[in-house]
């Protein structure tokens, strides 16, 4: 049927034109495509695991009513940098791919971020310099129609995911800025993207066949039950984020790859009444400015939850279904008192986050299910002024870099005050830690010993005392066991020294802020 997908060319747009490619591996990454099949060589091979930039393309697409806000909106379109070293080639069908080839031409005009990388002398060895280019063309295509100036510290901040070993940053950063005068023109070259674009929107959904990897892309969340009813062993992914390292580093073979990317029900954000709701197929860079509309101490999390590139690619939900222990996202929404909305072929459950976990990388799916969105209560986002009645909300990562690490430690806190001053109890509390157990969960030992209790210091020392009988973490190269059981204890103090009924201290002095980075 044709919701299962097509047996047809796989087409998106490059270098101005539409691509076909009959046949191929859909395990081939983008990157691969480029420099093996196309020798278009601008675009570089760092790390081949998302993490240094070297690789950083735009990818496009129409953008509708729906279309994610964080990404770049431009003459109908949005706009994205990905890490081509980790996005498998099928998953551009319908959209178009954009390089540092098409940036200038040869005896042409640079691009400003081209010219401005040159003249500020931001390029040594010169391999990372494609990468920052691109992530530079996609900030000046959004400040530019936006009229907006960036300060240094936006400018770092959209660099968090490409890596130099030579500069030190400065002048990159000195770039960023001075490629943005008042009146900056856009420069990408987009025109005529649109109708190319709209053109390919008539293509049925894909299906690509190939002997060890099948790849399947359905539209719809009534074909996605039943290709994964049809194929429960293929692989569900939604940005590659983690997939695409099982290929490139592992060299694993797919059981078959069913894309959630076009599915339109799955990306989209809903605010209901009593809960936010976050589709599978929602970028991670949405998802979490979605929740740092309601909690907005949670946006230092979302700047150091990997590198932009990353986050415009992976999903909340799919940080939730792989189920890493370090992962950032499992604490901060088992705090919040986040659900998993499951479903299998017809049939659909709810389940609480924090029982979704039963092991190291094991879970609760059945056989053919998967997760088709998260919910997220929002009866915690009438924070509370620091030492007040009411919900406090933090979250936490200790890492050994600011920008782009995986977390040593990573927590999520929600408490509940009532009463004021002396009188100040805490009336509920939920404490989830990731890095210190083989599964992300809540410290039940020291929520027990706050349950009911003045929030004193005293009370404070008894629950990072009891954190000994929640966990006993691993050593490994992210930090010791020590070190855990030391940043786990200090991370308690932080919120009692928050939120703490006398003197609490504001959020200005216990936040790192990103002004002082590069």
């Amino acid at each position: 049927m044709a919701e299962h997908g097509t047996e047809r060319p796989l087409r998106f747009v490059f270098r101005g034109q539409v691509v076909e490619i009959p046949r191929g591996n859909p395990q081939q990454t983008v990157l691969q495509w480029l420099r093996e099949d196309q020798h278009a060589c601008g675009t570089k091979e760092g790390c081949a695991e998302g993490d240094c930039g070297a690789c950083t393309v735009i990818v496009a697409e129409l953008a509708d009513d729906d279309a994610p806000s964080a990404a770049v909106q431009a003459d109908g379109l949005a706009l994205r940098t990905v890490n081509a070293c980790i996005r498998f080639l099928p998953t551009l069908d319908g959209k178009a791919l954009l390089t540092v080839e098409d940036l200038g031409a040869p005896e042409g005009p640079l691009h400003p971020a081209q010219e401005a990388l040159a003249r500020c002398h931001s390029s040594q060895c010169g391999f990372c310099t494609p990468g920052f280019v691109m992530t530079l063309a996609a900030f000046h295509e959004h400040h530019a129609r936006a009229g907006t100036t960036p300060s240094r510290a936006d400018v770092g901040d959209a660099l968090a995911g490409n890596l130099c070993r030579c500069t030190g940053y400065r002048p990159i950063v000195d770039a960023g800025i001075q490629m943005l005068p008042p009146g900056s023109a856009q420069a990408l070259p987009l025109q005529g993207l649109r109708e190319q674009l709209q053109s390919l929107r008539s293509d049925e959904p894909l299906h690509w066949p190939h002997a060890d990897t099948p790849f399947w892309a359905p539209r719809t969340e009534e074909g996605l039950a039943a290709l994964r009813l049809a194929h429960p062993d293929a692989r569900l992914v939604a940005g590659a984020t983690d997939v695409g390292l099982w290929v490139t580093k592992q060299m694993r073979t797919l059981p078959g790859m069913i894309w959630l990317g076009n599915v339109a029900s799955l990306r989209q954000v809903q605010e209901r009444p009593d809960s936010l709701l976050i589709g599978a197929g929602v970028p991670l860079e949405d998802a979490w400015k979605a929740l740092a509309h309601h909690w907005p101490l949670l946006s230092e999390m979302g700047q150091r939850f990997a590198g932009p590139p990353v986050r415009h690619a992976g999903t909340l939900v799919g940080n939730l279904a792989n189920g890493s222990p370090i992962g950032d996202a499992a604490p901060v929404l088992i705090a919040l008192g986040a659900s998993l909305h499951l479903r299998r072929g017809d049939e659909h459950r709810k389940m609480a986050l924090q029982d979704f976990y039963i092991d190291y990388m094991k879970n609760q799916l059945q056989r053919g299910e998967f997760i088709t969105a998260v919910s997220v209560p929002l009866d915690t986002r009438a924070s509370a002024p620091p030492g007040q009645p009411g919900w406090q909300v933090q979250a936490h990562k200790l890492s050994k870099r600011w920008d782009c690490d995986i977390s040593a430690v990573s927590a999520g806190f929600a408490l509940r005050l009532e009463g004021q001053g002396e009188a100040a109890r805490i009336a509920e509390v939920r404490l989830a830690f990731g890095g210190m157990a083989g599964i992300v969960k809540r410290a039940t030992h020291a929520e027990a010993a706050l349950q009911g209790q003045a929030w004193t210091e005293a009370t404070l020392q008894a629950a990072q005392a009891a954190l000994v009988q929640d966990f006993s973490p691993l050593s490994d190269l992210r930090a010791s066991s020590h070190y855990r059981q030391q940043g786990t204890a200090a991370l308690l103090r932080r919120l009692w020294l928050a939120t703490r009924p006398l003197k609490p201290l504001p959020a200005s002095a216990w936040r790192i802020s990103t002004e002082a980075q590069p």
